[in-house]
C-alpha cells in the first residue's frame, strides 16, 4: 500500500515535467535563436547552449525549478567580443568568442569553489536593474532596423536609435509586416484575460502566423517586387541560416587571442555579469517555487560554470539561469530539475529530426521576440520602481543606465556601484564599516538577538548573511537591531526579507530604526540616522 502512495507522487512529478519541459521548449526555441543571432554567434549555438544547459546540466547540480539557455542580458558582451575580436571578421571574432566563453565558464567553476556565489545576494538591485534597461535599449535599438527589414548604417546604440526614423522611410514592405504582425503578437496576447490563451505560447503564435507568411512571399529564393513604385529585395537573407546537421554546428574555440587585453575584458565580463545574473534568476525562482525550497547557490554556480566551459567548447553562447523561461516553466507545473532536463531533450530532437524546419523562420520574428524583450527590461515600470524605492536608487539606476548607454557594460556598472559607495559614506557609514560588518550577539532561550553596528550595508553584508546561514535548529526568532548603525541601504532589507521566505518555522524581526530617517514610504527603502541623534 505504502509503496503505491510513493510511487503515484513520482509518476505525476514526471508527467508534471514532461508537459512543462515541452512548453518551454516551444518558448525557448525562437528565442534561443533570436539571441545567438543578436549575438553575432550562428542562430544555431544559442539552440546548443539550451541543450547542454538542460540534457547536460540538469544533473550536475542544476537549481531545481531553473531552465539554463542564453539570455537577452548577456547579448550585448557577446556581440561586442565578437565584434572587437573579430576585428571586421565575424567567423573569426565568433571562434575567439568561444575561447572567451571557456575561460569565463572556468573562472565561474573557481567562483563556485570558493563559494562567491553569495556574490549575487549582496549586489545592489538598482544598479542590476540599471544594467539590465541600459541592455534592453541597446537590444531595442538594434533589432527594430531587423523588425524593418533595413541594415542600419549606424553601430553604437545611440546612434542606431536614431536611425530608426530613416529606417522606418526606407523599410522593406513584406519584412516589415512579418515584424509587425509578430509585435502585435507578442504584445496583444498577453492581454487576453482567458485561462487558455495565457496558456498559449506567445513565440509559438509567432511562428505559427510568420512561417507561412515567408512562404507565401518565397523568402526561401532571391526575388526583386515592387511595391508603390519602389523595387525591394527578399531572399534566404532574410530567413535563419543553419547547417545541414547538429554535427555540422559544433565550431571550436580559437584561443590565439585570450591572452590578450581584449580577451580578458570579456572574460570578466561573461563571468562577472554571467553570474550575477544567473544567481539572482536563481533566487527570483526560489521565491516563486510554490513550495518555497531554497536552492544552494554555489552548487548552482558551479553547475552553470561546467555548463558554461562545455557549450563554449563545442560552439554555444553562454548560459545563465533565465528567468522568463524559468517562470514559465513554474507556471506550467514543473515540479524538479527533471523539466529542464525535457526541455533540452525536446530542443535536440527538434534540431537532429527536423532542422529544415528552423531554416524557415524569417529573422524579422525573431528580432520583434527580442525587441519585445527589450522593451520589458527597459520598461519605463523599471524606472517607476527605482523611484518609489527611493531617490538615491533612482539616482543609482539613471547612472548606471546611462554610463553603461554611453560606454560599456563593465563600466557602467563599476560607476554604479562607485557611486552607491560615495552615497553610504555621505549618509554616515564609517569608513571602517565598507568591508566589515560589527555584530554583538545575545541569546535568551530559543530567541537570538543580533546588535548590527555601523553600517549594514551591501559591501558588508556577507557578514551578517554568513551569521545567520549558521543558526542551530533551536534558533525559533531571530531579533536585528539597527539602533547602532548610522546607514541601512536597500539591498540588506531586501536581503534579510528574502532570508525570512526561506524560512519554514523560524521568525525575523527587525528593530532600532526609530531614530533612522527614511529615504522614501517603500518598505525596504534604505535608512539613515543623522548625526544630530549620536
Amino acid at each position: 500500500m505504502s509503496t503505491a502512495t510513493e510511487s503515484q507522487p513520482k509518476s505525476s512529478s514526471l508527467e508534471a515535467d514532461l508537459t512543462s519541459g515541452f512548453l518551454v521548449f516551444l518558448i525557448a526555441l525562437p528565442l534561443c535563436l533570436g539571441i545567438a543571432m543578436a549575438s553575432g554567434f550562428p542562430p544555431v549555438a544559442g539552440v546548443i547552449t539550451a541543450i547542454v544547459g538542460g540534457v547536460l546540466v540538469s544533473f550536475i547540480g542544476s537549481a531545481r525549478l531553473t531552465i539554463k539557455g542564453p539570455a537577452a542580458g548577456l547579448i550585448v558582451i557577446a556581440i561586442g567580443a565578437v565584434t572587437e575580436l573579430g576585428q571586421g571578421d565575424m567567423v573569426a571574432g565568433y571562434r575567439r568568442a568561444l575561447a572567451v566563453g571557456v575561460v569565463a565558464g572556468i573562472v565561474q567553476i573557481v567562483f563556485a569553489l570558493t563559494r562567491a556565489g553569495a556574490l549575487g545576494e549582496v549586489f545592489p538591485p538598482s544598479v542590476v536593474h540599471g544594467m539590465l534597461a541600459a541592455i534592453g535599449v541597446i537590444i531595442v535599438s538594434k533589432q527594430a532596423h531587423t523588425v524593418l527589414g533595413v541594415v542600419p548604417a549606424a553601430k553604437e546604440p545611440l546612434h542606431l536609435i536614431a536611425e530608426i526614423p530613416k529606417s522606418i522611410s526606407e523599410l522593406n514592405p513584406e519584412i516589415a509586416l512579418i515584424g509587425i504582425i509578430s509585435l502585435a503578437v507578442l504584445y496583444g496576447l498577453p492581454l487576453f484575460k482567458n485561462k487558455w490563451m495565457k496558456k498559449v505560447p506567445a513565440p509559438l503564435v509567432v511562428l505559427l502566423v510568420t512561417v507561412p507568411l515567408g512562404l507565401a512571399f518565397a523568402l526561401d529564393h532571391a526575388h526583386t517586387y515592387s511595391f508603390n513604385h519602389h523595387a525591394f529585395n527578399v531572399g534566404p537573407q532574410h530567413l535563419v541560416s543553419l547547417p545541414g546537421s547538429l554535427i555540422k554546428a559544433v565550431a571550436t574555440p580559437d584561443f590565439s587571442m585570450v591572452t590578450s587585453a581584449v580577451s580578458i575584458k570579456y572574460v570578466v565580463m561573461f563571468a562577472l555579469v554571467g553570474t550575477v545574473e544567473s544567481l539572482l534568476s536563481v533566487s527570483a525562482v526560489d521565491a516563486l517555487d510554490p513550495e518555497k525550497r531554497a536552492s544552494d547557490l554555489n552548487k548552482d554556480l558551479l553547475a552553470t560554470g561546467i555548463g558554461n566551459t562545455i557549450a563554449a567548447a563545442v560552439g554555444g553562447l553562454p548560459m545563465i539561469s533565465e528567468i522568463v523561461r524559468s517562470k514559465a516553466n513554474i507556471d506550467a507545473g514543473a515540479k524538479s530539475r527533471m523539466s529542464n532536463f525535457f526541455h533540452g531533450g525536446f530542443l535536440l530532437l527538434f534540431v537532429a529530426l527536423v532542422p529544415g524546419l528552423l531554416h524557415r523562420i524569417p529573422l524579422a520574428a525573431l528580432g520583434a521576440m527580442l525587441v519585445y524583450t527589450g522593451t520589458r527590461l527597459a520598461s519605463p515600470s523599471e524606472f517607476v520602481r527605482a523611484y518609489k524605492v527611493g531617490p538615491e536608487q533612482l539616482l543609482l539606476f539613471l547612472t548606471t543606465f546611462v554610463v553603461t548607454l554611453a560606454t560599456d557594460l563593465l563600466v557602467g556598472v563599476g560607476v554604479g556601484l562607485l557611486l552607491k559607495l560615495v552615497l553610504h559614506l555621505k549618509n554616515g557609514a564609517p569608513i571602517k564599516s565598507l568591508f566589515r560588518v560589527v555584530i554583538d550577539e545575545q541569546r535568551a532561550g530559543d530567541v537570538l538577538l543580533l546588535k548590527v553596528h555601523d553600517a549594514a550595508i551591501f559591501t558588508n553584508l556577507l557578514g551578517l548573511k554568513k551569521r545567520l546561514d549558521k543558526l542551530d535548529d533551536g534558533v525559533k526568532k531571530v531579533v536585528v537591531d539597527f539602533g547602532d548603525t548610522w546607514v541601512v541601504d536597500h539591498t540588506v532589507f531586501e536581503r534579510l526579507h528574502a532570508i525570512e521566505r526561506e524560512w519554514p518555522d523560524r521568525e525575523l524581526e527587525i528593530v532600532g530604526l526609530d531614530g533612522h530617517v527614511p529615504s522614501s514610504s517603500h518598505a525596504f527603502a534604505s535608512r539613515r540616522r543623522p548625526r544630530a541623534a549620536a
